[in-house]
């Protein structure tokens, strides 16, 4: 093959492409569309109270419609999520404590009771219970729900995952609680 011919399949493959630019231009000139100010339809979403940028106090006054947010969860999901706090915890009946407490019969349970853990200050002097409304302001942001606790955790920021580790933890229990 010369030179000639390799020159014709050089320029042969450039025209192809300047064509198919100039044919895409053409076309945008063409079949001009204006596009919205403001795209797509604003689809109204009810949801349980959003609690993601507030002081701990506001946290804690703000009622939560628990038996909305216990709705939206799903076992499956929280078994799956769950994962993340398997690192740390043990859902298994008598499971040991890791870095966390064992989490088995937590629901209903009062806060800092396993005896054979070490729990910070904070969770010790708490004094009160893991309810439903306790443990979804706990997974939300633990180290603004209750300061000081030793928890490094960022946190669940979405409902339905708070709302089906919930429900794993509660079906993980020798008496679960009935739902809200």
């Amino acid at each position: 093959m010369d030179s000639f011919e390799i020159n014709k399949i050089v320029a042969a493959i450039l025209l192809v492409a300047l064509l198919i630019i100039g044919i895409g231009k053409l076309s945008d000139i063409i079949f001009y569309v204006e596009k919205p100010k403001t795209p797509g339809y604003s689809v109204k979403v009810e949801q349980a109270v959003t609690v993601s940028s507030q002081s701990s106090e506001d946290i804690n006054e703000k009622t939560i419609d628990v038996a909305a947010l216990m709705a939206m969860g799903d076992i499956a999901i929280g078994e799956k999520v769950f994962k993340k706090c398997a690192a740390c915890h043990s859902i298994v009946k008598g499971g040991k404590n890791n870095i966390g407490p064992a989490l088995y019969n937590v629901v209903g349970r009062k806060v800092g009771a396993v005896n054979d853990y070490k729990y910070s200050k904070a969770l010790s002097n708490y004094g009160k219970e893991w309810t439903f409304e306790e443990l979804n302001g706990y997974l939300l942001k633990p180290a603004k729900w209750i300061k000081g606790t030793k928890m490094a955790f960022a946190g669940l920021r979405k409902e339905k995952d708070r709302a089906s580790v919930i429900l794993y933890l509660n079906k993980n229990s020798d008496n679960p609680l009935p739902l809200p």
